[in-house]
């Protein structure tokens, strides 16, 4: 006999798995940054704007300039697993964006006040979309350039326990900057302005090699600090600076690893750094 009775389990609402999805991806305003970013990188942006009010908690906004979406696009783009960089499970070995998921921008609309604009190569027509919640509530027309800008607003309004667990306007805001300057120091050639409260905080113009970036980040003591290093084994290739024995520090930091241009951290790599340098460096120094 086949029981009547209701059970325990159900399957739940696309509105409530996507905040607890979002979870993953968006813990604080400097990932909803890092993945507009990623976006703004994949789309061959030249040009990535970042503008921020209150530490990310009230605005974040991307500008770039770089492919820009059809309407079609930019109305799934913020539906689950809807993505342009993968087609079939063999294109998860041959990875060349920095996104792939489609989890992104469901994620972060589903615990803010959204909004895309974005326009197509060789038009001025292009599409706004906007959703509170994760809830899409208007799609228009938009008159622009080429290129998307995204607008996020009140983070994490629906989900007031993650919000009380943000640092305060000052941390947040330096956890955006350090995304920020993660992703120009592998992107030499792409210029980054970032702004908050409507004042410019960071700008990086195109430069040509990683040097002129690394300078432009750290400053001029960079060049009598760090030495530069290069190995290349078939399609294996290592490219960076490392710093002199005579300026090694009691702390890591900073400390920056990227494996194709994805910053990462690295146990191993740390420690085999750490060796390499042997008897050159003194005990408690990094």
């Amino acid at each position: 006999m086949i029981s009547t009775v209701t059970g325990k389990i159900q399957i739940l609402p696309d509105t409530v798995s996507c905040r607890i999805a979002a979870g993953e991806v968006v813990e604080r305003p400097a990932s909803v940054v890092k993945e507009l970013i990623d976006n703004s990188l994949d789309a061959g942006s030249t040009l990535i704007t970042v503008d921020v009010e209150d530490g990310g908690r009230r605005v974040i906004r991307v500008i770039d300039n770089g492919a820009g979406m059809t309407r079609m696009d930019a109305q799934l783009a913020c539906q689950r697993f809807a993505t342009s960089k993968l087609r079939s499970e063999e294109d998860l070995l041959t990875l060349t964006t920095m996104g792939f998921r489609g989890e992104a921008l469901p994620s972060i609309a589903s615990v803010s006040r959204f909004s895309l604009k974005t326009v197509p190569p060789e038009s001025t027509l292009g599409t706004h979309t906007q959703s509170m919640g994760g809830t899409a509530w208007e799609v228009q027309e938009y008159t622009g350039s080429q290129g998307t800008q995204v607008e996020v607003r009140d983070l994490f309004f629906n989900t007031p326990g993650r919000l009380k667990f943000l640092k305060t306007i000052p941390t947040e805001f330096s956890k955006i900057c350090y995304v920020i300057q993660q992703a120009a120091a592998v992107h030499p050639g792409i210029h980054f302005r970032v702004r908050h409260q409507n004042h410019k905080v960071l700008e990086y113009p195109a430069v040509a090699t990683l040097q002129n970036r690394l300078l432009q980040i750290y400053g001029p003591e960079f060049l009598d600090r760090y030495l530069p290093v290069t190995y290349n084994a078939g399609s294996f290739q290592l490219t960076g600076f490392t710093v002199s024995p005579h300026h090694a520090r009691a702390s890591r930091a900073p400390q920056e690893i990227f494996v194709n241009g994805r910053p990462i951290k690295n146990s191993t790599i740390s420690h085999a750094v750490h060796e390499a340098y042997g008897s050159f460096l003194p005990k408690g120094k990094h």
